[in-house]
């Protein structure tokens, strides 16, 4: 399971593993694959103590850090969301543009699930800070992130999503030696990246977790294969094993861009609430939902899903503002949801691609990478049996 980008980043297998958490990243990149670490929640002064981490721990391997510059967002024509000086990102604006009705519409859902308000308690004291990782989806948010990756030798890949990378960004990056992926769901989309100088297009098909187009996978992979031809092509979407793996370079692609797989590995720090609802849900409970960010992005159902498709509610926001109007409520329903038996875990959920219906059982991340070269191999050799077979007949 060798493509060029094994010389070109100097991995054993061409997967490329997206996760937030950076134990994961560690191990995927130590077991011979390339770790890459969603940056999106992150301050900048977080980010640098977690990659510091990896630093440490990956023995002088390669690995990526993800981000997010939207080509579009709510203000950005107004100049909201850049970061000022200092490189702080103000939220008053935003803030600001919040609807009264939706705050209140989002409290009637609360009250349902018997979700209550903050306390005084000191562990309240972080509230503001960690809402303020939505900032995260502006330009300025997306750009201390890469200020911050790129002062790290071991990151040899920047990742963007919701488009291609401003051109500045991607410039800066090939100074610093890094090459540059960005995610796309539609040919035409990857079709402008490339043209921005992107060097790998991830083409992610509607199965995948988190923002995804309307597309599947089988069509979209040899379509913007072709497009983009000789650009390497990440097949995203729908992959968690070696034999969709051994699909997608069927396909043309150059190796394989996975997610979701790694939320139940023994390294992730999903909650024990959540990788059970995974180890139970079956495709179809990945749905795609506006609710997270205001854009379509693929989520586990669960009621807080359920929600936004009532009729009674007020609809959802454009970016960031959707994030942010439910961030405040994600806090108290996480920190609800502690309590055994409570009705708020009804409403704890997370980004999923539909691959989640074979995520069943708790594995090493290192053990999901051999998993996936021995099945890799496995279908390969059937695939070559058959060829063999036909020679002879």
């Amino acid at each position: 399971m060798r493509t060029d980008l094994c010389d070109l980043f100097g991995i054993d297998v061409p997967i490329f593993a997206f996760s937030h958490c950076r134990d994961v990243v560690a191990a995927v990149t130590n077991a011979g694959g390339l770790g890459v670490l969603g940056a999106l929640a992150f301050s900048p002064e977080q980010l640098e103590l977690e990659l510091r981490w990896i630093d440490e721990h990956v023995d002088g391997k390669p690995y990526g850090v993800d981000t997010v510059m939207p080509m579009s967002y709510e203000g950005k024509d107004r100049g909201l969301g850049q970061a000022d000086e200092s490189g702080e990102v103000d939220a008053t604006a935003f803030r600001d543009l919040l609807p009264q009705a939706t705050k209140d519409w989002i409290e009637t859902v609360l009250e349902e699930y018997e979700v209550p308000q903050l306390s005084s308690a000191p562990e309240d004291d972080d509230a503001d800070s960690a809402n303020s990782g939505l900032l995260g989806w502006t330009d300025g948010g997306g750009r201390n992130h890469v200020d911050v990756a790129l002062r790290h030798k071991g990151v040899k890949l920047l990742v963007n999503a919701l488009g291609p990378p401003p051109k500045d960004i991607i410039d800066l990056a090939h100074e610093h030696g890094v090459k540059v992926a960005a995610l796309t769901g539609a040919v035409e989309h990857a079709q402008r990246q490339k043209q921005a100088g992107v060097d790998i297009i991830v083409a992610q098909g509607t199965e995948a977790g988190g923002h995804t187009g309307e597309i599947g996978s089988m069509v979209l992979l040899p379509d913007i294969v072709d497009a983009v031809a000789p650009t390497p092509v990440l097949g995203a979407g729908g992959i968690a094993c070696g034999r969709q793996a051994a699909a997608a370079l069927a396909l043309g692609a150059s190796g394989v861009w996975t997610g979701s797989v790694w939320l139940t590995v023994r390294e992730a720090e999903t909650s024990p609430l959540v990788k059970e609802k995974l180890f139970a849900a079956r495709s179809k409970d990945a749905v795609r939902s506006r609710s997270l960010s205001g854009k379509p992005a693929r989520l586990l159902r669960t009621g807080w899903t359920d929600a936004w498709e009532r009729e009674d509610c007020p609809g959802t926001l454009p970016m960031p503002l959707q994030y942010m109007v439910c961030s405040e409520a994600q806090t108290r329903i996480s920190r609800a949801a502690r309590k055994d038996g409570a009705k708020a875990q009804e409403l704890v959920g997370m980004p999923v691609g539909q691959v989640v219906g074979r995520m069943n059982a708790e594995v090493s991340s290192a053990d999901v990478i051999y998993q996936f070269m021995d099945e890799f191999i496995e279908s390969v050799e059937r695939l070559q049996s058959t060829l063999d077979s036909a020679k002879t007949a």
